[in-house]
């Protein structure tokens, strides 16, 4: 089937899914994340190929980390899937009630987006946090992986279409396209797709952008920093920092950067290098970081990059205000953290630092959609328009007005002298509007 017919379908089933009752999603979601478990040697088979080949191409250690499955990687997709079917459906709330006038009353009511294209790189993990979220929020997917998971995918594909659709959810709610031509075309759709979340490389997400029309979710990297303030508590700073940067290097909310406080630089330093030099971190400093340690010496372009991998880079900072500076102008607005126990410096910190998560006391590695309770994340977003930060059902749903009135007409309202509105909040919901239960 041509590109251009399976995204129709998508669009066709994406009216459908609009108007499913929450039970038949949640049933749905329940049946793929039992399907994913009783299928799970299939999936391990398909991607122990695409490691192979991975490995034959001498991919990058980040990316071939982020390709590799496992039991308990599929487990816990399995019950992020299930933690979607138990999360309150986002579409159908009452944002906005409001009377207008008597008889004439005004609902802001979420609804979903429509159709969700997904265009990620080597990781196959996406594939079903996003195809879950999307269908709990009442959007029609099509998802495109990178090359390096093909077999991932492709066996992930089916075990979602195969236990979705049938069971009351329509045909064609999910697509999955393949090939660097049709990825060019689908950006060429604003026709019949709504918005796009981009998973992958900064010049990935930034070639995206430059060749659609379609609005675009995402962002482009994540250089993320811990600021060690001058009343931290070392052993929670330490924990914190290791926590950050090598429970796993390869991910876009992994520690880049510490920044630490002149005043603890001295007494603090020692014990951090020592802790990363143990974990076969490449620690990098700036000139008063290798005044107190041995380190190799840190470049301009280092405090801009994104290593996604075991190196890191130190600074010194005079105060807290030179920490939020240097994190408002090197950072990428993702996640920064700050270690502190003086409660002052850390609202300060919170909120001066303009990131989409800003953590006090807390590892930077915290910023995910299912960590936040979520249920899962479609991306991390650091724009600052629609959503913001892991973008979990809430921001896979836009919003419609529903107006009931009872024959009224504006002529009155623009008459001399002109009748006067109500705007009168209103406590009902549209649901019970829509029950008739008012």
């Amino acid at each position: 089937m041509k590109l251009l017919e399976r995204v129709r379908r998508a669009r066709e089933a994406s009216l459908l899914l609009a108007t499913l009752p929450t039970e038949v999603k949640n049933a749905a979601l329940l049946e793929a994340a039992k399907a994913l478990r009783e299928r799970r040697e299939e999936v391990l088979e398909a991607n122990r190929r695409d490691v192979e080949i991975a490995e034959r191409r001498r991919l990058s250690k980040p990316l071939l980390e982020r390709l590799k499955l496992s039991e308990g990687k599929l487990e816990a997709l399995s019950r992020m899937v299930e933690s979607v079917a138990g999360l309150e459906d986002p579409v159908g709330k009452t944002l906005y009630a409001c009377e207008l006038d008597e008889g004439l009353e005004l609902y802001r009511v979420s609804c979903p987006i429509g159709v969700v294209g997904a265009i990620f790189e080597a990781r196959p993990d996406v594939l079903p946090q996003i195809s879950s979220l999307c269908l709990k929020s009442g959007n029609a997917v099509i998802l495109k992986g990178g090359k390096e998971a093909n077999h991932s995918n492709q066996t992930l594909f089916r075990i979602f279409k195969e236990a979705t659709e049938g069971k009351g959810v329509p045909e064609g709610w999910i697509q999955l396209v393949e090939g660097r031509e049709e990825v060019r075309k689908l950006l060429k759709l604003e026709e019949y797709v709504d918005l796009l979340v981009p998973r992958g490389s900064k010049e990935f997400i930034k070639f995206i952008q430059r060749h659609t029309r379609i609005p675009v979710l995402g962002h482009a990297e994540g250089v993320c920093h811990v600021y060690v303030d001058e009343h931290a508590d070392f052993e929670k700073a330490l924990e914190i920092c290791y926590d950050a940067k090598v429970q796993y290097p390869a991910v876009c909310n992994a520690a880049e950067k510490v920044l630490v406080h002149a005043k603890v630089a001295e007494e603090f330093l020692p014990r951090l290098v020592e802790m990363y030099s143990k974990a076969g971190v490449e620690v990098r400093g700036c000139e008063r970081t290798r005044k107190i340690v041995k380190v190799k010496r840190a470049r301009e372009e280092d405090w801009h990059a994104e290593y996604l991998d075991l190196i890191i880079t130190v600074k010194v900072v005079d105060s807290l205000e030179e920490a939020i500076s240097h994190i408002n102008r090197y950072g990428s607005k993702h996640t920064d953290a700050i270690v502190t126990e003086d409660r002052g410096a850390a609202i300060r910190f919170l909120e001066g630092v303009d990131s989409s998560s800003v953590m006090w006391n807390a590892s930077t590695r915290f910023s995910d959609g299912y960590r936040y309770g979520l249920g899962a994340e479609v991306g991390i977003s650091t724009g600052k328009l629609h959503a913001r930060g892991p973008v979990g059902l809430e921001g896979l749903t836009t919003y419609k007005y529903y107006l009931i009135g009872k024959g009224h007409v504006v002529a009155p309202y623009l008459s001399s002298p002109p009748r006067p509105f109500l705007h009168r909040r209103l406590e009902r919901t549209w649901k019970e509007v829509k029950e008739g239960r008012i």
